[in-house]
């Protein structure tokens, strides 16, 4: 009896020293937030005009003010973890472009990451999987699983080819959730 229950407990060390390290499950109880700013573009120094002779003090030459716009945009739905925020795909003045999350609230997870995808957004356990099927692209690990957060989108992405965003477990190749882009 007495090798049968340490034998027993040999055994759930052993699944324990494997299932803690790939599941994380404290990761279901903490959170990390993050709130960046609305991304402008890269800032540059607006020219200084001085007359030599002059006794008034130099002007900045003023430009038009360039505006952020909006691309594509859509709402988070739940799919392995309850999720919800916004998404929008924003053009800066400076002609990049970043995906922008905003009011995020998701379960914190391992190996989580921000895609655009070809794939089309499906409610429930129909949608979980199906975001790696097809194309898509990888714009970084996700920052926090609350808040706001910026993820540059590379110029040579062809926004057209994407109809999607998901918040991507790689470990266990899942969506936590998903927007479609209009």
């Amino acid at each position: 009896m007495k090798r049968i229950a340490l034998a027993g407990a040999a055994a759930a060390v052993v699944a324990a020293a494997i299932a803690l390290p790939l599941f994380q499950p404290w990761r279901l109880v903490t959170d990390k937030v993050v709130d960046e700013a609305l991304p402008t573009a890269s800032s540059s120094t607006a020219p200084i005009s001085i007359k030599p002779s002059s006794t008034t003090p130099p002007t900045v030459s003023a430009t038009p003010a360039a505006t952020t716009k909006v691309l594509a945009k859509g709402s988070l739905i739940s799919h392995e973890h309850d999720t919800s925020g916004s998404v929008a795909v924003l053009q800066l003045p400076d002609g990049s472009r970043v995906l922008r999350l905003e009011n995020l609230d998701t379960s914190d997870g391992p190996d989580l990451r921000v895609w655009l995808s070809d794939a089309e957004v499906l409610p429930g356990r129909a949608g979980w999987h199906v975001f790696d099927d097809g194309r898509y692209q990888t714009l970084g690990r996700l920052k926090g699983n609350h808040g706001n957060q910026n993820y540059p989108i590379p110029a040579s992405v062809d926004l057209a080819d994407f109809r999607s965003v998901a918040i991507w477990c790689d470990r266990f190749n899942v969506s936590f959730g998903a927007a479609t882009l209009t």
